[in-house]
C-alpha cells in the first residue's frame, strides 16, 4: 500500500531531526574546532612559486638565463624593459602532528579553566582543520595516521586525539615523518628532555620543520602555593608533601627558566619556532600564532 508522500512541514521537521542526529554523533572536540577554525579569517594557504601551473602568478624583468619564449611581449610593448609572464606553482605541505595525551596534561587549577590536554587537541585539531581547508595533508607522526587530505581525515584525527595516555609523560613521536614536511608538537614539554631532544634532531636531519606550542596552566607560571601542600601527579605515582610550598617557589620558578631556555636553544638549532599558550588565554589567538608560524617555518 502507498503512503502518502509528507508534506514541506514534516519533510522539514524530518531534515532537521536527521540533522541533529548526525551532528550529535560527531565528536565534541570535532565540533568545537570546526568552529574554532571558522572564526579565524584565513587567506589563501599554501606554499607558492613559480613553476608549471595554470594561474598567472606575477611579471617580472627578463633575466640571464631566460628563455626568449618566456617574454610576455604585450607587457613589454609598454616600455624599454622586457618581462617575463610567470605562473604559479602551488604545493601542498605535508604537515605532522603530534598531541602529548599523556595524564600529566590532564591538569586544571581551576573548574573555569580548561584541562590542558583539552586546550593541546583542540589547537592541534583545529590547526589541521585550516591546514587541510587549504588542500595541505595532515596526519599523525608514528605512522599510525598517515598525512592525507580531505574532509574525511579530519574525523580520523579527532577520534585519533580523543585517545588517552595513562604514562604521566608520553614522549614525543618521531618516526614517519616525510622528508621536508611541517610539523606540530603540543605539550607541556614538562617531562623528560632528551626523548624531546631526540626527536627534533631527527626530525631536523630529515628537513623536517614546525612548531613547538608549550601548553600551560596559568598556576604553572605563577606558582601561588603557601603553607602545607601535597603535590601528586595526576597517575598518582609521584607525590611530594611540604610543611612551606612557598619555600620551594623560587626554585620552581629557575627550573621552569631553565626549562624554557633549553626549549629555546632547541627549537633555534632545529630551525623550529616555540611558542607558548595559557589555558587562561584566547584558544583563537593562539590558533592565528600557529597558523601563521607554520606558515612562515623555514623550509
Amino acid at each position: 500500500m502507498n503512503q502518502p508522500a509528507p508534506s514541506p512541514a514534516e519533510g522539514a521537521a524530518d531534515l532537521r531531526h536527521r540533522s541533529e542526529a548526525e551532528a550529535s554523533a560527531l565528536p565534541p572536540l570535532l565540533v568545537q574546532a570546526q568552529m574554532l577554525a571558522g572564526s579565524v579569517l584565513l587567506g589563501e594557504h599554501g606554499r607558492r612559486r613559480a613553476g608549471t601551473g595554470d594561474d598567472f602568478w606575477q611579471y617580472r624583468p627578463l633575466q640571464q638565463g631566460d628563455s626568449r619564449r618566456m617574454i610576455d611581449h604585450r607587457r613589454s610593448a609598454r616600455g624599454d624593459v622586457q618581462f617575463v609572464r610567470e605562473r604559479e606553482w602551488q604545493i601542498a605541505q605535508t604537515v605532522h602532528l603530534w598531541t602529548d595525551l599523556g595524564a600529566s596534561m590532564r591538569f586544571s587549577s581551576s573548574p573555569d579553566l580548561p584541562l590542558k590536554i583539552d586546550r593541546a587537541r583542540l589547537l592541534a585539531l583545529a590547526t589541521s582543520v585550516l591546514m587541510l581547508r587549504g588542500g595541505e595533508r595532515v596526519g599523525l607522526t608514528g605512522g599510525k595516521l598517515p598525512p592525507r587530505s580531505g574532509k574525511a581525515q579530519v574525523l580520523r584525527l579527532a577520534e585519533a586525539l580523543s585517545a588517552e595516555d595513562e604514562a604521566d609523560y608520553a614522549p614525543p613521536e618521531h618516526r614517519a615523518m616525510a622528508p621536508h614536511a611541517r610539523a606540530l608538537f603540543v605539550s607541556d614539554f614538562l617531562g623528560p628532555y632528551d626523548e624531546l631532544q631526540l626527536a627534533l634532531t631527527k626530525a631536523a636531519d630529515r628537513g623536517v620543520r614546525g612548531v613547538l606550542l608549550q601548553v600551560l596552566d596559568p598556576s604553572e607560571e605563577s606558582f601561588p602555593f603557601s603553607g602545607r601542600t601535597r603535590f601528586h601527579s595526576i597517575s598518582g605515582g609521584l607525590m611530594h608533601e611540604t610543611l612551606k610550598a612557598s619555600a620551594l617557589k623560587d626554585r620552581y620558578l629557575d627550573r621552569l627558566a631553565e626549562r624554557r631556555d633549553a626549549l629555546e636553544n632547541l627549537c633555534r638549532s632545529a630551525g623550529w619556532r616555540l611558542g607558548l599558550h595559557h589555558t587562561g588565554d584566547s584558544a583563537q589567538s593562539a590558533l592565528m600564532w600557529l597558523y601563521h608560524a607554520l606558515e612562515r617555518s623555514p623550509a
